[in-house]
């Protein structure tokens, strides 16, 4: 059995939590938060863009800490998953690593670039696993993309147009500030960075537009150049003022047999999927392929088996590599400030 301890009980805390319920051979057995109430089970003030609301949760069997130096301490724990604020992940990483835990820490992997090969080097250092908590190959469209990408069914990837915007998220502290959560960039477009990253490799420049709001990219439009100049690779993202629609999210990818189509939205607090996962082939075909539930958790669940693989066999993700993770936040950084210089920006 592989014990986890959790740190920091916000929305992806508890996503986290919820989801390591569904798993075998990996739990929670500990968590650490400096909120009482939260301590005590009381979740119900917790609330996100999606998924299920904050509820009370029984805690008996879970050992419960006020800061992480206190749960570090607890020899039965095997990794630490991190949920903290964003400019909380290095120093918590390395700590935790420090004392010998391995470590599966939220998205992003930190908020400056510093910061995330300090965690890359405590890792090798300390021998120990970093794994960053990029879900987006785990949700059943996108991993189906990946699937099909990596047996080449369709022939070889041409290119793609990628979205993820969000009304304002007026609930969370300091969004917009760029040493602690670090913006649109930093906390939501890094999901299709990772993406992007993952089935094109690494661009060589990047070309955005957009608007700021302080020293952060509000929305922007970004085209990526790769050393395969015959690749056609944009991504949209960024926050917009109409509360709603909360949140929406898709692609259009093109393979030299088929195009893949996806379209989702959290519209007047209702999700709508106003373009399930469709594909068209080269021959006239329309289809759409069978996917799970739709349950947002189930995602987490598959990332989290993941995580669980990857400490049972003592060997690294190739979806959520520390690696992959610091990449996908030079590629964020490197958007923003081609936002402020109005020019393409090596990557």
């Amino acid at each position: 059995m592989i014990n986890v301890g959790i740190v920091g009980v916000g929305f992806m805390g508890m996503i986290h939590y919820l989801a390591y319920q569904r798993l075998r051979g990996i739990r929670v057995s500990a968590i650490a938060t400096r909120n009482r109430e939260k301590r005590e089970g009381d979740w119900r003030s917790i609330r996100g863009n999606f998924g299920p609301p904050g509820q009370k949760m029984k805690l008996d069997q879970i050992a419960r800490y006020r800061s992480l130096d206190e749960m570090l301490k607890d020899e039965r724990l095997d990794a630490i998953d991190i949920c903290s604020p964003p400019n909380l992940h290095a120093t918590m990483a390395v700590r935790a690593m420090r004392s010998g835990k391995h470590v599966f820490c939220e998205k992003p992997i930190a908020v400056t670039l510093a910061d995330a090969e300090r965690m890359l080097k405590a890792a090798g250092t300390h021998r120990r696993m970093l794994l960053v908590g990029h879900v987006l190959p785990f949700f059943p469209e996108f991993n189906y993309v990946v699937q099909v990408v990596r047996s080449r069914r369709y022939g070889k990837l041409l290119g793609g147009h990628f979205k993820r915007v969000i009304s304002d998220p007026k609930w969370l502290k300091n969004y917009y500030n760029p040493h602690q959560v670090g913006g649109p960039a930093v906390d939501l477009h890094v999901h299709d960075a990772h993406f992007i990253r993952l089935l094109f490799g690494m661009p060589v420049s990047v070309n955005s537009v957009g608007r700021m709001r302080g020293d952060v990219a509000e929305f922007f439009s970004s085209q990526f150049r790769f050393a395969d100049q015959s690749l056609s690779v944009t991504a949209d993202s960024g926050v917009i003022h109409q509360q709603g629609r909360a949140f929406t999210h898709g692609f259009e990818i093109h393979l030299q047999k088929a195009t893949l189509l996806f379209d989702f939205s959290v519209l007047g607090n209702q999700p709508t999927v106003s373009m399930p996962l469709t594909v068209l082939t080269a021959n006239g075909r329309t289809f759409r392929p069978k996917l799970g539930s739709g349950d947002p958790v189930d995602g987490f669940v598959a990332e989290l088996r993941e995580v669980a693989r990857a400490l049972k066999q003592g060997k690294d993700s190739k979806l959520l590599s520390g690696e992959l993770a610091r990449d996908a936040l030079l590629m964020c950084h490197r958007q923003t400030r081609s936002v402020v210089s109005r020019r393409s920006v090596r990557v």
